[in-house]
Order: structure tokens, then sequence, then C-alpha cells
């Protein structure tokens, strides 16, 4: 194989001249530190998954930017807008996109079709995750924890607002629609994608409720968690009906 040919000098060559130009831009996405682990991330998605796996995930970092922005004054005004403007740092990416990168890696080893599902659906319930929480911090009209249904302020860890709810399931189905079409796949691996993404999130809310209680338990990990969450519960869910 011609070694320029390559999809892993392809990755290299295009995540660094992205990442050099995002630095000189007044892009503010991500911090400095978080371009070079976003560029480090675009290298394993596209070296393993290629350009399919890099519009996913490009999905996923450009409406979840946007929707970060939703309401940002409101939001900033009552103290639960994100930190930095929004902006991702190392441990924003990774704690969204660690379990995407394995999925990644391990297609680009293994080749088993699987990996794919778990890829999609690791990103379909982080997607899902920002989406319900921006749009229930800026337009939900009542929250509730999720483990006593008890009405709480927006943005405490672990609440939930049908808007928000609503706008995750709709964020996570859309998200496994644009990976089933890339991958050429059927409904019913829309449906075992979106629905694991689904799934996912309520169980990462109901982690959020407990998360100051446990020792070292940062939103990063609860992330990772989710998204492993998701991409497992697809994986056996494919393996167990024996779907590709």
């Amino acid at each position: 194989m011609n070694l320029w040919s390559s999809p892993w000098m392809v990755a290299v060559l295009l995540n660094g001249t992205l990442a050099l130009l995002a630095w000189f831009s007044p892009q503010q996405a991500l911090t400095r530190a978080g371009l070079v682990h976003a560029a480090i991330l675009g290298i394993l998605v596209w070296g393993g998954l290629g350009w399919r796996g890099y519009v996913v995930v490009a999905a996923y970092f450009l409406v979840g930017t946007a929707v970060t922005r939703l309401g940002r004054a409101l939001k900033e005004a009552k103290g639960i807008a994100e930190k930095r403007g929004g902006a991702r740092g190392p441990e924003n990416v990774w704690g969204s996109a660690l379990t995407g990168a394995v999925c990644a890696v391990g297609f680009a080893i293994g080749g088993q079709p699987w990996w794919w599902l778990g890829y999609c659906a690791s990103f379909a319930a982080k997607l899902a995750d920002t989406v319900s929480s921006e749009v229930g911090k800026a337009y939900g009209r009542r929250t509730f924890l999720v483990t006593t249904w008890q009405a709480v302020p927006p943005g405490t860890e672990g609440a939930v607002s049908l808007e928000g709810s609503l706008a995750g399931i709709a964020a996570a189905l859309l998200l496994s629609g644009l990976g089933t079409v890339l991958g050429g796949k059927d409904a019913l691996w829309w449906l075992i994608c979106g629905g694991s993404g689904i799934l996912a999130t309520f169980g990462e809310s109901w982690l959020g409720v407990w998360q100051e209680r446990i020792p070292g338990l940062t939103n990063e990990r609860v992330n990772a968690i989710q998204t492993t969450v998701a991409a497992l519960l697809a994986i056996g869910i494919a393996l167990g009906i024996k779907i590709q």
C-alpha cells in the first residue's frame, strides 16, 4: 500500500491541517489543549473507520456545540451555563469520545461490523445527553429528579424535563439514523443503536443523582460510563439476535 494513501496518513494530514487552521482561528468550541486532543481523536476515528466515522463524530460535535449556545444568556444568568463559555477541554473530549475511539481502533484491528454499531450508539447517547441537558436548562418548564420525581431547579445533576428529554430522544434517533445510512444498515439496526443510546442517557441521569455522593465521580467519568454502557448494550443486543 502506498504510504500516502494509507487511511492513517490521510488521518494525520487531515486532522493536523484542521487543527492548525483552528489554532489560529477565533473558534471558541475548544480550548487550545482540547483542540490538540480533538485532533488525536480525529486521527483515531478516520484511521479506524474512515470518512463515515468522521462524519458521525463531526455531526455530534457540531450539533452539540450549537445546542450548548441555546439560551446562553439565560443559562449564564441562572449560573447553569457550561464553564468556559462551552469551550471543550481534553477532559470533555475523552469523557465524551473515549468509547467511540476504542470502537474505531477495534474496527481497524478486527473489522467486526458490531464495532460500528458500538461507535454510533456511544455518540447517539452522548448527543442525547448534551441536547436534553441544554434544551432542558434553556426551555424546560418543570425539572424533576429521576429517582424521586421531586421538582428541582434546572441544572441540578440527575434532573430531567419533558422538553429536554424529548429533544434528547430525537437527537439520539437522528444521529443513529445518520449512522444507519452511512453504514448501509436497516431499520432494526437503527432502533438498536438509538434505543441503546436513549436507555444509557436515562441511566446517566440516574447516576448523576449520586454523583456528589461518590468521590471522584466527575461529569467526564459519568459521560464515559454512559457512552460505554450504550456501546456495550447495542453490541450485546446485536450479537444476541445475530445481526450485523
